[in-house]
C-alpha cells in the first residue's frame, strides 16, 4: 500500500530530528517551510583536510516516492570526482527504494573524504569561484562552496589601522526573507562609520550558522569622510558575479552613507538567471527603508 501524504510527512519529521541529534553543528536548516537543509560533512573532526557541504531539499515525495534534490558543494569537487560522487548517491537511492537515505548519503559522502585524505590526494585548493551562470549548463547543482568569510575579514584587517581600539559592535538588522523558486535572499544591515565596525559585523553574522552556510553572503558598504569630504566604499561578489558592484550602485543611488549591507543566499537548485540580481536589490532596498 502507498504511504499517504501524511504518512511522508512524519517520516520527514522524525528523519530530520534523528539527523539533527546525530550531525549536531555540523547539521542546519537552511528554510524549514521550503525543506532545504545542508549537511557539513568533513574526513576527521580534529584537523579536517577535506570538506565538502550536502544541500538537500526534501520534496513531498520523499521518502516513498521521490529522492532528495540535492547539491553538494566543494571547491575541489569537479569533473570526475563529481561525477563518481554523483552515482554513488544515486546507487544507495536506487538500492533503498522508498526509504530514509540522508544518513546513507552522509556516511558515503565521509567515507570517500576519508580515502581522500588517506590517499596521496594533495590538499584542496580553496579558492571560492562560486558563480551561477545564466545559461542552463547542464550542472545546476554543482556549485563550489567554501566559506569565504576569513578572506573578508583578512582584507579589512589590512585596510583597518592597529591603533584603532575595538569599537562597538554597531546594532544589525535582520530583513525579510525573499523566496523564489526555492532560493532564499536576506538582507542584513548594520550602520557602521569605520572599517573595522565592518569587520565587526561580518565577523558576527558570519557566527551564525545559516548565514555562514548561505551559497553566497554578498556585501556593500558607504562611509562618508567628513574631513575629507568622500566616501570609503567597496564591495564583495562572494562568487556571485556583479552582484556586490550592483548592490553598492543601488546604495549610490538612494544616496545612503554609513552603512553596511549583507545579502545571502541559498541556493535551492534552481537556475535564477537575472532574476536573481532583481531579488538581491530588491531585499537591499526593503532593509534600507526600514
Amino acid at each position: 500500500m502507498a504511504a499517504s501524504d501524511t504518512e511522508r510527512a512524519q517520516q520527514q519529521i522524525d528523519e530530520i530530528e534523528a539527523l539533527s541529534s546525530i550531525y549536531g553543528d555540523d547539521w542546519c536548516v537552511v528554510d524549514e517551510d521550503e525543506k532545504i537543509y545542508c549537511i557539513k560533512i568533513s574526513d576527521c573532526l580534529d584537523q579536517p583536510k577535506w570538506t565538502l557541504c550536502l544541500q538537500v531539499i526534501l520534496p513531498p515525495g520523499y521518502p516513498t516516492a521521490e529522492p532528495p534534490i540535492y547539491q553538494l558543494n566543494a571547491p575541489w569537487l569537479r569533473g570526475q570526482d563529481y561525477r563518481d560522487l554523483a552515482n554513488s548517491l544515486e546507487e544507495i537511492y536506487v538500492q533503498n527504494l522508498g526509504e530514509s537515505i540522508l544518513y546513507l548519503w552522509v556516511e558515503k559522502i565521509r567515507e570517500v573524504l576519508v580515502e581522500k585524505a588517506q590517499s596521496s590526494d594533495p590538499e584542496p585548493d580553496i579558492k571560492k569561484t562560486t558563480e551561477e551562470v545564466d545559461e542552463d549548463d547542464g550542472d545546476d547543482f554543482l556549485l563550489d562552496y567554501q566559506p569565504i568569510q576569513e578572506d573578508h575579514i583578512k582584507m579589512l584587517n589590512c585596510m583597518t589601522s592597529e591603533s584603532q581600539e575595538d569599537e562597538e559592535l554597531p546594532p544589525i538588522h535582520h530583513g525579510n526573507p525573499i523566496t523564489d523558486r526555492r532560493s532564499t535572499f536576506q538582507a542584513h544591515l548594520a550602520p557602521v562609520v569605520t572599517t573595522r565596525q565592518v569587520k565587526r559585523v561580518l565577523e558576527k553574522l558570519y557566527e551564525n550558522k545559516k548565514i555562514a552556510s548561505a551559497t553566497h553572503n554578498i556585501y556593500a558598504y558607504r562611509i562618508y569622510c567628513e574631513d575629507k569630504q568622500t566616501f570609503l566604499q567597496d564591495c564583495e561578489d562572494d562568487g556571485e558575479t556583479a552582484a556586490g558592484g550592483r548592490l553598492l550602485h543601488l546604495m549610490q543611488i538612494l544616496n545612503v552613507h554609513n552603512v553596511l549591507v549583507v545579502v545571502s543566499r541559498w541556493y535551492g537548485g534552481i537556475l535564477l538567471g537575472p532574476d536573481r540580481f532583481k531579488h538581491i536589490n530588491n531585499c537591499a532596498r526593503n532593509v534600507l527603508v526600514e
